[in-house]
C-alpha cells in the first residue's frame, strides 16, 4: 500500500492543533493545488492543522508530474466507485498517521475534496471508524449511491457545484445529495450559477463558515 505525503499548514495561532483537515486534490492535480485553502481559512479556524497529500498514483501520462486517487477511463458509475474502494485503504492509513503527527482526535477532522478527491472525501469519510466533523465536496459526486448501507450519517456534509461544469455534470449535485438524505446524513448543497470545474470564491466562504459551525467552539 502506498505512503501519502503531501503540504501541511501549521495552526495560525502557533500553538497545539484542535482540528485537521485534509484537502484531497483532483485528476491530474496534487497536493500544492488545494493547500492554499488552508491559508484563506486559517482566520476561520485559527486552531486547525492543514495537510493536502498527493494522491497515491501517478498520471499514465506525461502530465508535469500530476497524480490521481484511481485511473479513469469509463469515466462512469462502475469506474468510480470500484476507484474509491480502492484507493480508500491508503487514504485511511494517511489520515490516521496525520491525526497522530498533529495529535488531533478523530471526531476533529475535516475532509474537503475536488472532483476526483471530492469522490474519495464522502467514499471514505462516510465509512470512518470515528466519524469526521464535517465532509465538504467540490465539483464532484457520490461513487456508487445505491451502496451506502455501511456509511455512518453522523457527519454533515456540505456539497458545492458549479451550473456550468462541463467535467463532472450538475446534475450529480442533487443525486449526490437525495441519495445521502435518504439515509439521514445531514446535508447542505449549494449550485453556483455561471460556476465551472472550479472552486470561486464564493464557494471557499460556503465551506470556510461549515467548518467553522462544524468545529466546537475554543
Amino acid at each position: 500500500m502506498p505512503t501519502l505525503n503531501g503540504p501541511r499548514l501549521s495552526p495560525a495561532t502557533g500553538g497545539q492543533a484542535a482540528q485537521l483537515v485534509v484537502f484531497l486534490h483532483g485528476y491530474g492535480a496534487d497536493g500544492s493545488d488545494l493547500i492554499d485553502l488552508g491559508r484563506a481559512w486559517a482566520e476561520a479556524l485559527p486552531d486547525a492543522a492543514f495537510a493536502a497529500p498527493d494522491a497515491p498514483e501517478p498520471l499514465p501520462f506525461e502530465a508535469f508530474g500530476g497524480r490521481q486517487w484511481f485511473a479513469l477511463s469509463e469515466r462512469d458509475m462502475r469506474e468510480y466507485r470500484l476507484g474509491v474502494e480502492a484507493g480508500r485503504p491508503a487514504l485511511e492509513a494517511y489520515l490516521d498517521e496525520e491525526l497522530g503527527r498533529w495529535q488531533v482526535d478523530a471526531s476533529a477532522l475535516a475532509l474537503v475534496g475536488f472532483s476526483q478527491g471530492a469522490m474519495m472525501a464522502l467514499h471514505t469519510g462516510l465509512r470512518r471508524k470515528v466519524p469526521p466533523a464535517a465532509i465538504l465536496a467540490y465539483s464532484g459526486l457520490l461513487a456508487g449511491p445505491d451502496r451506502l448501507d455501511d456509511i455512518r450519517t453522523e457527519t454533515p456534509v456540505l456539497i458545492v457545484h458549479g451550473s456550468e461544469d462541463d467535467v463532472v455534470p450538475p446534475h450529480h449535485l442533487p443525486a449526490s445529495r437525495d441519495a445521502l438524505l435518504n439515509k439521514g446524513t445531514s446535508v447542505e448543497s449549494h449550485l453556483l450559477e455561471g460556476l465551472g470545474h472550479s472552486i470561486d470564491e464564493r464557494g471557499m466562504v460556503l465551506g470556510g463558515r461549515f467548518l467553522k459551525a462544524a468545529f466546537p467552539a475554543g
